[in-house]
């Protein structure tokens, strides 16, 4: 079995007893291979995981690849307020829903950009106010944006974290990758 790495891997240290929380990442693959050195942890994955003893076992040493799921799609429009509507072309749908975590990326235009945000609301209604496009409002505040918004490279995809309770102290490296060949 080979794996590919996919973006950048990071690690987190934990201690026994206590849930520690990863970074943000943008999901870009559909398997995380996690490694558990220095003691044995129970893992989580999602947009607010908090490990516990009920999760998934990596003992001291072990290695695992643990699924993903990815889903991303370009953004045509986004709406500013105190909440923040993304408008994805006409004829697709948004994969994300209620309570999936967010980041946006827009090119050229980079003061639209946010990470880890939570999805709020999808309206996939025909015809809403002259938009037939879904749209979907994401818990941002971007009402100090007051540049129009004129990109036509702009992406949202889902993101995660990794959490790790530990049953002694010890560290935990996480990596997306691709894997080929016999499992």
């Amino acid at each position: 079995m080979a794996h590919r790495p996919v973006g950048a891997g990071s690690s987190f240290t934990f201690t026994a007893g206590a849930a520690t929380t990863s970074s943000a990442f943008s999901v870009q693959s559909s398997v995380l291979r996690v490694v558990a050195v220095g003691g044995s942890a129970y893992i989580a994955i999602g947009g607010t995981p908090s490990a516990t003893t009920t999760d998934y076992y990596v003992p001291a040493g072990g290695t695992e690849t643990l699924a993903l799921t990815r889903a991303s799609n370009r953004v045509v429009g986004v709406t500013t307020g105190t909440t923040t509507t993304i408008t994805v072309p006409e004829g697709t749908q948004v994969p994300f829903g209620v309570g999936d975590y967010v980041s946006l990326t827009v090119s050229g235009q980079s003061y639209y950009n946010f990470a880890h945000q939570r999805v709020q609301s999808v309206d996939s209604s025909a015809g809403v106010n002259g938009y037939y496009q879904t749209r979907m409002t994401v818990n941002y505040n971007s009402s100090g944006i007051v540049t129009a918004f004129s990109s036509t490279d702009a992406n949202i995809i889902n993101s995660n974290k990794v959490s790790a309770h530990g049953t002694g102290a010890g560290a935990l490296y996480y990596q997306q990758v691709q894997i080929s060949g016999d499992a």
